[in-house]
């Protein structure tokens, strides 16, 4: 139990602001993106994800949300959902591998906010995947993320 209390600690979104968050960590198996500074869980969110969570992004429309190592590249503040961050996919390994099956291999994956169209509120709709190889926040989280990431920061998307 106290390791769970350590794991999953967060800080105010008062601290939270003043610290550069240097890398964010996408868990997909869990659902989850944790907010780093020097090494340090700084907070967890619960996502949601595309329909077809597992495995890595491979074509446009397959419903996955990537796998790898890509950077948060800019900030996009007039999304469809909210506001969001775009994803550097595809990076170069993405691109040489759609190119050997011949595919597309899609892109403007994101992190984002909310479904306007959604009728569930905005924690039980976190409970679904739902985007089409996005990661989705609520409004609420994604305010605060906006004001602690900014582009050029890394993003690892675990499977």
């Amino acid at each position: 139990m106290l390791l769970c209390s350590i794991l999953f600690t967060s800080y105010s979104f008062a601290s939270l602001k003043d610290v550069k968050i240097d890398l964010v960590i996408v868990n997909k198996s869990s659902s989850s993106m944790k907010v780093m500074h020097q090494g340090k869980i700084l907070k967890t969110y619960r996502i949601a994800m595309g329909d077809v969570p597992k495995g890595h992004k491979l074509t446009e429309g397959d419903q996955r949300t990537p796998q790898g190592r890509y950077i948060l590249d800019y900030k996009k503040a007039d999304s469809a959902f909210y506001r969001s961050f775009h994803i550097s996919y595809p990076n170069d390994e993405d691109k040489l591998r759609a190119k050997a099956l011949g595919i597309s291999p899609g892109g403007f994956i994101m992190i984002h906010g909310e479904n306007p169209q959604s009728a569930l509120p905005p924690l039980e709709a976190q409970k679904y995947n739902w985007t089409n190889g996005c990661i989705a926040v609520t409004n609420k989280e994604m305010d605060e993320l906006w004001q602690i990431i900014e582009p050029g920061t890394p993003i690892e998307i675990w499977p």
